[in-house]
């Protein structure tokens, strides 16, 4: 019998804190972001970096190396028995921080709650039929379909404590967009290295060391110290003047400045997110817009004509200072399901998009709100600026809504999908496109596990035909020549306008020593202050 409290929770988090002041070699990690996590629930949102930030503290059947390679984490190895079974073999000797052990028991659970009402994962498990503790180490998931890169999909599912869950009314969970919350958004208890000491939402986490972790650590960051520091120029300085050792998201225009600073080094590297606008294609009127009585954005040649007026190039120069590479299709190199010859722009064509704009019957343009984080991406504010510039050449007048990811992503994700015209980021977390269009473009409603995040209400059955195809398909030709046809079609359609990737930046003082991945996760297990 299992048993969870809260008292051995405490417990386990002051052991784990004297550790950290009596250990000669404890060192502390102390580091920097413009926004926070949104919930300690992880199933409250798939946005990345919340996702990345609670698998230092959760964990998943299976992680990723800083190469993206698959490796073993709380399953030891698994394969795939029939086309539809998949067979996880779990690892033994593992303890969520409050003491319980973990076994198939907590996989079957934490697979009902991904997939249960409020949980805003739950379009990964889409082709999971069910799940079946074949034994205390074995589970065994049954698929609806082939599915050859399940392992691929479930990499950032964090599995939680059936019993802590249940004990704290917690079985399910309560997604960005929905209402209340539960015991999940603010306590944690996972079976990852670290356990969570202190939060101040919006402020400041402290992590420390769980002192009875399945691996052995090879790093000496005992204690993690995450702050939140909104504007750039004060995260820039709290790097320079020593209060911090890492800034997490480096703004453009501070990169030069903290690479001929001494000792301090930044790590640049490509990103597998693309940055993209998006529009309401459903509504048969905007929620915001001076155009009554219809939606223009319904009308292909005004997305169109948007393609054309928006120098995607210049934004790279100019706001983005070169940290990211125009793209025209929503995966970059990295993501399979990439091609190059279809990853090229439309062509920056004042003219033709004026033209456009005339056959679509909107000469004159028209008045439109745009939603805009301002502390998720890189220069998000200053890219939808720069991009409601652009488009007042073509008679467009865009009346910028930004403000934090913690007030944008409830208002313009499910169930509100509250929005007329958006910029949005997305890394796919299984690193196949399939993932891309199944969560983004596949048509809203016909299933409720696919198009989750597909805001702008987007439809094409022969899209979502394909979309369907490319999802079981195991013969590797045959299923990259279904992408590229997907892609066409998503191309041709204008149904997202892919603007750019994303370069991951951190910058970081010389002592530290750290892992940077493509898909922006920062492990602490990888991270050693010198």
């Amino acid at each position: 019998m299992k048993h969870a409290t809260r008292s051995t929770i405490r417990a386990i988090g002051l052991t784990a804190g004297l550790v950290v002041s009596q250990s000669a070699t404890a060192e502390e990690f102390r580091w920097a972001s413009s926004g926070d996590a949104h919930s300690l629930d992880p199933y409250y949102t798939v946005e990345t970096f919340s996702g990345s930030l609670l698998l230092n503290v959760y964990e998943g059947l299976v992680r990723r190396n800083p190469k993206l390679e698959l490796e073993p984490s709380l399953a030891t190895s698994w394969e795939q028995t029939d086309p539809t079974t998949w067979v996880f073999h779990l690892r033994e000797g593992v303890r969520f921080h409050d003491g319980d052990t973990f076994d198939a028991h907590d996989v079957v659970f934490s697979l009902e709650r991904a997939k249960g009402t409020g949980s805003a994962i739950k379009a990964f498990f889409s082709s999971i039929v069910k799940a079946e503790a074949t034994d205390p180490h074995t589970v065994t998931f049954t698929t609806s379909r082939p599915n050859p890169i399940l392992p691929q999909e479930i990499s950032a599912w964090a599995i939680m404590s059936k019993e802590w869950a249940e004990a704290n009314g917690a079985t399910q969970a309560t997604a960005g967009g929905g209402e209340g919350e539960n015991y999940t958004t603010t306590h944690a208890n996972g079976t990852g290295p670290y356990i969570i000491e202190s939060r101040e939402p919006d402020v400041r986490t402290v992590f420390v060391r769980n002192p009875d972790w399945w691996e052995s650590p090879t790093n000496n960051a005992d204690t993690v110290v995450f702050d939140i520091i909104p504007n750039s120029a004060t995260r820039v300085a709290a790097l320079l003047s020593g209060d911090i050792d890492m800034v997490y998201n480096v703004p453009p225009e501070s990169i030069d400045r903290l690479k001929a600073a001494p000792g301090l080094k930044v790590l640049e590297g490509p990103s597998l997110r693309t940055i993209y606008l998006g529009f309401d294609v459903d509504r048969p009127e905007l929620t915001v817009s001076s155009v009554k009585g219809a939606n223009p954005f319904k009308d292909i040649r005004v997305r169109q004509a948007i393609s054309h007026v928006i120098d995607a190039e210049g934004i790279v120069r100019t706001v983005m200072r070169g940290q990211a590479v125009p793209i025209g299709m929503m995966a970059g190199p990295g993501v399979q399901g990439y091609f190059d010859d279809l990853a090229g722009r439309p062509a920056y064509d004042v003219e033709k998009a004026k033209a456009l704009m005339v056959e679509a019957g909107y000469p004159d343009g028209f008045e439109v709100e745009m939603d805009c984080t301002n502390d998720r991406y890189i220069k998000d504010g200053d890219v939808c600026q720069a991009a409601a510039i652009m488009m007042a050449k073509i008679g467009i007048k865009v009346s910028l809504n930004a403000q934090s990811k913690t007030k944008v992503f409830p208002k313009i994700f499910a169930p509100n999908f509250d929005t007329p015209f958006y910029l949005l980021g997305w890394a796919p977390a299984s690193y196949d496109i399939h993932s891309v269009y199944e969560r983004l473009l596949y048509s809203r409603g016909k299933d409720p596990s696919k198009g989750t995040y597909n805001i702008g209400g987007f439809s094409n059955e022969t899209l979502d035909a394909l979309i369907d195809r490319i999802g079981s398909e195991t013969d590797p030709a045959t299923r990259n020549e279904l992408i590229r046809q997907a892609t066409i079609i998503a191309k041709e359609e204008y149904a997202l306008l892919p603007l750019h990737q994303e370069a991951v930046v951190w910058a970081m003082k010389d002592a530290v020593q750290i892992e940077q991945y493509a898909d922006a996760y920062l492990p602490f297990r990888l991270v050693s202050v010198e």
